[in-house]
């Protein structure tokens, strides 16, 4: 019954590989779809030169500030908030 069950497995496995393969031949790549494009973080970034906080951005944009933090750095916050006063 094990090795049964062992071939099969190995069925699904076969056919996952080459479903994979198949639509990334097509172009297509798995996983989830990016929230923050460039637009998005250039949006953000222009919304904290007008002097939105992080956590009007993140609901706005409907992200979390967390996400604001990955890909808007403390450093470039700083850039951004000096270079409009």
């Amino acid at each position: 019954m094990g090795a049964l069950a062992e071939m099969e497995r190995e069925l699904i496995i076969e056919r996952t590989h080459a479903r994979q393969a198949a639509v990334r031949d097509k172009g297509r790549i798995g996983g989830r779809r990016r929230v923050m494009t460039p637009d998005v973080i250039g949006r953000a970034e222009r919304m904290l030169a007008n002097g939105a906080t992080l956590q009007q951005i993140a609901l706005v944009l409907e992200v979390s500030v967390k996400t604001l933090h990955r890909y808007i750095p403390a450093e470039r916050q700083r850039q951004i908030i000096n270079s409009v006063c």
